[in-house]
């Protein structure tokens, strides 16, 4: 995913099995930021400028 170009991605995993890539859904940002954890978000937005820069 990163060789295209993808900054974000999530994976849905059922016991040893990947189910899903998420390309445009990052819910994990939100339940990363519930948990007190870095601002992902911020983070993300930091990352697309730098690389649009």
């Amino acid at each position: 995913m990163r060789e295209r170009g993808f900054l974000l991605v999530g994976i849905d995993v059922i016991g040893d099995y990947m189910t899903e890539i998420n390309v445009t859904s990052p819910t994990g940002i939100c339940e990363v930021r519930k948990f007190g954890v870095a601002d992902i978000a911020a983070l993300l937005w930091d990352a697309i400028e730098r690389k649009r820069g």
